[in-house]
């Protein structure tokens, strides 16, 4: 594994294990046991390898998700089955999504992390086509219906990891809130 692949690695690892405060440019080489000076070599800073971070994580997201559309699911199965991987994602890694989805850095960023990003969000807007395609969600622009679905999803992800959702308001759990969600979008058979 070349070093700045092995850093990237260590980063990740210290962000899942602390958060992003834990992730200094000396606490990476460390982890990847380097000299505290060869990040320097590799990122220009600690943002530059953040976005390394974040960028092979959502490349291997785009690997589970064209993963889920290749397989023989039917289209309602596989956009259950993805949503059901930000979900396990999100609690499995809550430092690296947080990175993924609700940083202003990652979100403003271009470049390859802009690319895998969108490639990420292509894999979800083809499966929420699909889903239209196959009569199981309305017919509108598929990148806005894939965007509605999407964001609901990040936002009741968002209200968990901040312990704000709560059976009382009526959201027992992310997955039971998107699957009514869906059942509400699906077209009603005469």
């Amino acid at each position: 594994m070349t070093t700045d692949k092995r850093l990237i690695v260590a980063a990740a690892n210290l962000l899942d294990a602390g958060g992003e405060e834990a992730v200094t440019l000396r606490a990476v080489g460390h982890a990847a046991g380097v000299s505290h000076n060869a990040p320097y070599k590799h990122f220009a800073n600690r943002s530059a390898l953040l976005a390394a971070v974040a960028t092979v994580s959502f490349s291997d997201l785009a690997e589970a998700m064209a993963a889920i559309r290749g397989s023989p699911r039917t289209p309602l199965e596989k956009l259950t089955a993805i949503l059901d991987l930000f979900i396990d994602y999100s609690r499995e890694h809550p430092a690296r999504y947080r990175l993924l989805f609700n940083n202003p850095e990652t979100a403003a960023a271009g470049g390859e992390l802009k690319i895998k990003a969108l490639e990420t969000f292509d894999h979800f807007r083809s499966i929420v086509q699909e889903c239209q395609q196959a009569g199981g969600l309305p017919d509108a622009p598929s990148e806005t219906l894939a965007s509605l679905i999407f964001a609901t999803a990040h936002g009741l992800l968002a209200i968990e990891s901040n312990g704000q959702l709560h059976p009382e308001k009526g959201l027992s759990s992310v997955k039971a809130s998107m699957e009514i969600l869906l059942a509400l979008l699906t077209p009603a058979k005469m």
